[in-house]
């Protein structure tokens, strides 16, 4: 069985994306959370279970041999695992979409991730973003609206079905609500299917139940 390491789930944007898309796959993983920078965390990443990904999580390790670190080539090894078929779009122009998007996502976006850290248990007073935050928004506020126009058809998410272009987004989406950042009005009904989503439910569900809490990701929202 596939073994599957990752971080607090109330912070750790990427681990969430490493879980979704094992969860995608459909194959049977075992999750392992690994609490962040606690007093065995300097310890515990010199393991030779974290040691390709120098101590990052999310890394999954197929059996004894295979290991897989960073979200989107998590994605891309499942997809390949799985027949290709399960975690992007079958026409080859919303695939190619979904995939520049995913891989947009995985590379951009610096200040809303700066300046706004996952923290799904906790739901802030909104203040103004800065201005960088904002262009971060925007944008992906015009990647939603052109995946959704284009390919969205009749279907909830991003390209109808739940994809990976989804998986990569769906931390945003918690900044998005715990921050209660500006987004355009059509984006609400995509943020309202993402936290809806069974696996969503099941990990914010774990995300209250955990113990743990770092204090540098309590902060308030800074201000513009």
């Amino acid at each position: 069985m596939m073994k599957l390491f990752i971080g607090n789930k109330a912070y750790s944007s990427w681990s969430l994306r490493g879980w979704l898309a094992c969860k995608l796959s459909g194959l049977p993983f075992e999750e392992v959370v690994v609490p962040l920078y606690d007093e065995a965390w300097e310890k515990r990443r010199e393991g030779d279970e974290f040691a390709p990904s120098s101590g990052k999580v999310p890394i999954l390790w197929d059996g004894d041999d295979v290991v897989v670190w960073d979200s989107l080539a998590i994605v891309e090894y499942l997809n390949e695992k799985t027949g290709g078929d399960l975690f992007w779009p079958a026409d080859p122009g919303a695939r190619a979409m979904a995939r520049s998007m995913a891989a947009e996502m995985h590379s951009s976006f610096a200040a809303l991730r700066r300046e706004h850290s996952m923290n799904i248990r906790r739901i802030y007073q909104p203040t103004p973003p800065s201005e960088a935050v904002a262009q971060d928004i925007e944008r992906i506020m015009q990647l939603w609206a052109q995946a959704r126009a284009r390919y969205g058809g009749t279907g909830e998410f991003l390209f109808s079905d739940f994809t990976a272009a989804d998986v990569m987004f769906a931390p945003v989406v918690t900044r998005f609500i715990t921050y209660q950042l500006p987004v355009a009005r059509f984006a609400e009904a995509y943020m309202r299917a993402i936290i809806a989503h069974p696996w969503m439910q099941e990990w914010i569900g774990g995300a209250q139940a955990e113990e743990w809490v770092i204090d540098k990701f309590e902060l308030p929202p800074q201000t513009a």
